[in-house]
C-alpha cells in the first residue's frame, strides 16, 4: 500500500513519522511512504530527503494520474482540503486529512457525496486523541456500566498564540481557516468529549475577538446539554499563557480527568472515585497495567495510534474507524457554537441545515466585529 503526503509543512512531519513506523506493526509490513507533493519544490525535496521518501514533486494531478498511490494524506491549509480530497477520491485513492477536514457543514456533505461516488475509496480525518488508551478505556468503562451515567463534563483548550502567529495570511480567517480556536484548536478536545458523551441536544455560547489581529474569534465559551441529560462546558482560547488541554468527566461512580497539552499518555489521567466506589480506581489501574505491554507508541495519543487501526482497516478492505459521519457530528457542534455566539440564541441539534447561513460557513451571518485581515494575500 503506497502512501503520498500532500503539503509538507509542520504537521506533515507527524504524518511522515507515523507512516514510516507502520511497517513495524502486524499486518502493515507492506505500507510504504512513496511520495511527497508541495507547491514549493525545494520544500518538497527537503521533506522527502528527511523522511526517506523516494519521489517528490509539485503536481497533485500528475501524482494521481500515475495510478500508483493508494492513500493520500492531505496536510495543506484547510481551505484546500475539499477539492484535493475530491480529486483523490475520484482517482480511487483513500484520503487521510488533517483537521479540520473541511470548513463547513456544506463542505462535509459535499465530501460525503464524493466518497459515495468513489469506487471504494474512503475518507478519514485525524482525531488522534480519540485513540489514546485513556480515552478508549473511558469509553469502554462507560459502555460497560462500570462508571454509571456521565453527568457533568468540562472541556478546556487553553492555548497561547502570539500576535505574529497570525501573520500567516490564511490564519485567523473564516474563508481559509474556517474559524478561530473553536475550529482550529479546541476541536480536538471537544471531539474527544463527543466520542465519550455521544449526541448533544442544545448549545448556548459566546465568542469574542479580544486581543489578536484576526477576523475570527480568539476565545469562545459554550454550554452544552447532551441527549441523555448530561451537561458540559467548553472553553477555546488562544490567549492563555499557561497552556493546557483539560477534560473532566463526572460520572455517578467517579471523576475522570485528563490534563495535558498537545498529547497524552496514561500518566496524564487521574481517577477520583465516589465514596464507596474505590473499585473504580482499582479497575482503572488494573487496565492501565494490562494494556502497557504492546501499547502503540508507548501508549501516547498521536498520529500513529490512529493510523495503525486505520491502515489495518484499509488493508482489510474495511471502513476506517473514524468516518465522515463522525467528522460531521463534531463540525455540527462547532457550527452551533458559532451560531449561538453570533446570534445570541440557543441552537438545537439539526437546526444548522441547508438554507441556514451557518451551514455554508462558520461565519454565518457575520461576526459581531469588523474584519481585519487582508484577503488579497496568497493563501496556498
Amino acid at each position: 500500500m503506497k502512501v503520498a503526503i500532500l503539503g509538507t509543512g509542520a504537521i506533515a512531519h507527524a504524518h511522515a513519522e507515523a507512516v514510516n513506523a507502520l511497517p513495524q506493526h502486524a499486518g502493515l509490513e507492506a505500507v510504504e511512504l512513496a511520495a511527497a507533493v508541495d507547491i514549493d519544490a525545494v520544500r518538497a525535496e527537503e521533506f522527502a530527503t528527511k523522511h526517506g521518501i523516494p519521489r517528490h514533486g509539485t503536481d497533485l494531478d500528475a501524482l494521481l494520474a500515475a495510478g500508483d498511490v493508494d492513500v493520500l494524506h492531505v496536510c495543506t491549509p484547510p481551505s484546500l482540503h475539499l477539492e484535493q480530497a475530491r480529486a483523490a477520491l475520484a482517482a480511487g485513492v483513500h484520503v487521510v486529512v488533517e483537521k479540520p477536514a473541511v470548513l463547513s457543514l456544506a463542505e462535509i456533505d459535499a465530501l460525503a457525496a464524493a466518497e459515495e461516488q468513489a469506487d471504494g475509496a474512503t475518507v478519514t480525518q485525524i482525531v488522534q486523541h480519540r485513540f489514546g488508551p485513556g480515552a478508549v478505556r473511558l469509553r469502554r468503562l462507560l459502555a460497560e456500566g462500570t462508571l454509571g451515567r456521565a453527568l457533568v463534563a468540562q472541556c478546556d483548550t487553553l492555548w497561547f498564540r502570539p500576535p505574529e502567529y497570525f501573520d500567516v495570511p490564511w490564519r485567523g480567517r473564516f474563508d481559509t481557516e474556517g474559524g478561530g480556536p473553536t475550529m482550529g484548536h479546541g476541536i480536538h478536545q471537544f471531539d474527544v468529549m463527543l466520542s465519550v458523551l455521544g449526541e448533544w441536544d442544545e448549545v448556548r455560547a459566546m465568542a469574542g475577538r479580544l486581543a489578536r489581529h484576526v477576523d475570527t474569534e480568539d476565545v469562545s465559551m459554550a454550554m452544552v446539554r447532551f441527549a441523555d441529560g448530561a451537561m458540559a462546558s467548553i472553553t477555546n482560547s488562544l490567549l492563555s499563557p499557561r497552556q493546557t488541554s483539560q477534560l473532566r468527566f463526572d460520572t455517578e461512580a467517579a471523576t475522570i480527568e485528563l490534563s495535558h497539552l498537545y498529547g497524552y499518555d496514561d500518566s496524564h489521567w487521574t481517577v477520583t472515585p465516589a465514596p464507596g466506589r474505590e473499585d473504580v480506581a482499582t479497575r482503572w489501574a488494573d487496565d492501565v497495567a494490562a494494556s502497557a505491554d504492546g501499547a502503540i507508541d508507548e501508549g501516547r495519543s498521536g498520529h500513529l495510534g490512529q493510523l495503525v487501526p486505520t491502515y489495518r482497516a484499509l488493508v482489510a478492505g474495511q471502513a476506517p474507524p473514524v468516518g465522515v459521519a463522525d467528522v460531521r457530528g463534531t463540525l455540527e457542534l462547532a457550527a452551533a457554537i458559532y451560531k449561538s455566539a453570533f446570534t445570541g440564541a440557543p441552537v438545537v441539534r439539526g437546526e444548522v441545515s441547508p438554507g441556514d447561513p451557518f451551514y455554508e460557513t462558520m461565519a454565518g451571518t457575520g461576526a459581531p466585529w469588523p474584519p481585519l485581515k487582508d484577503t488579497t494575500e496568497e493563501t496556498s
